[in-house]
């Protein structure tokens, strides 16, 4: 493995019904470029009598993005915001300075049938200078995103730069994420086509690189200008995504992100006391869980 720095196993856990593989952060790797936390939900089987419900909790310091495989999720913040995501659009919400939001199953779908859900929860941290910025959030339809057919594979560039195109996403580092599936074999070669640090995350399918075959449920590590070449295997579904990294060290605490331990302490007290910002119209509330940063 003389290109790759590291592989990540999935390692899953419970929330409540839902199975989720955390990916990053690791105890060995915190982040990959600005990513520093991936959750993939599912895939799961939901309803009639268990859906997703998680009630209202809090961000500083990020940005996350949600892509969804199967199924939908109704998104609503502090901010006002009420959005339905579907497969294949993005949901963009950066906490900067704080926001609360909630994630639950749509009325639509609590109709007494049984559904697929999957996807992927993820958090980029922002710059040192932007961790203060006012919350914002952006919704990024499906068909609105770049997309093209290469050797018989299809990519879709999800967020940020890569192959001399750009996602609608707002991001505010230098980043990319990209979907990758292929119907054959597939010669994989991101030389010059994105730059940073790179994770390549097996959904599905396996691919050989270095002389090794690794299978879905993983997330290679290395550099771009590193990397040797990587033969993806028939109907493989991948998610790369990195950028460059930080300067600065960012910590983690539950849903807090930043530069600062003391922004991350105001805001444990913050959440705790109540007065961090909160949705209006929702009075669910998660605790604050003990755990050091």
């Amino acid at each position: 493995m003389s290109n790759i720095g590291l592989i990540i196993e999935e390692r899953s856990r419970d929330i409540g019904d839902f199975l989720v593989g955390r990916l990053i952060p690791f105890r060995k790797k915190r982040m990959i470029g600005p990513f520093i936390f991936i959750d993939h939900m599912g895939p799961t089987t939901l309803g009639p009598t268990k859906y997703m419900d998680v009630d209202q909790h809090p961000h500083i310091g990020l940005s996350t993005l949600t892509y969804l495989f199967e199924g939908e999720v109704t998104h609503r913040d502090s901010l006002g915001t009420e959005q339905l995501i579907k497969p294949g659009s993005v949901n963009w919400m950066t906490a900067g300075s704080g926001v609360s939001h909630t994630e639950r199953t749509p009325e639509n779908l609590r109709n007494g049938k049984v559904f697929k859900a999957q996807g992927y929860q993820i958090w980029v941290a922002l710059p040192k200078n932007l961790e203060d910025m006012e919350p914002s959030f952006h919704h990024i339809p499906a068909e609105e995103l770049p997309r093209w057919e290469e050797d018989g594979a299809s990519f879709t560039l999800v967020a940020g730069e890569g192959y001399g195109l750009k996602s609608p996403v707002p991001t505010y580092s230098p980043l990319f994420m990209l979907e990758i599936k292929t119907t054959g074999e597939y010669q994989l070669n991101v030389h010059g086509k994105l730059k940073g640090e790179i994770g390549i995350c097996i959904d599905n399918g396996a691919i050989t690189a270095c002389g090794e075959t690794i299978g879905k449920g993983n997330i290679l590590v290395s550099k771009t200008e590193d990397t040797c070449n990587i033969l993806v295997q028939p109907n493989s579904h991948l998610l790369l995504f990195g950028g460059e990294e930080f300067p600065e060290e960012r910590f983690i605490h539950w849903n807090f992100v930043s530069s600062s331990k003391e922004k991350i302490e105001a805001a444990k007290s913050a959440w705790v006391n109540k007065t961090f910002p909160m949705m209006s119209d929702d009075d669910t509330y998660v605790p604050l869980p003990q755990q050091k940063i």
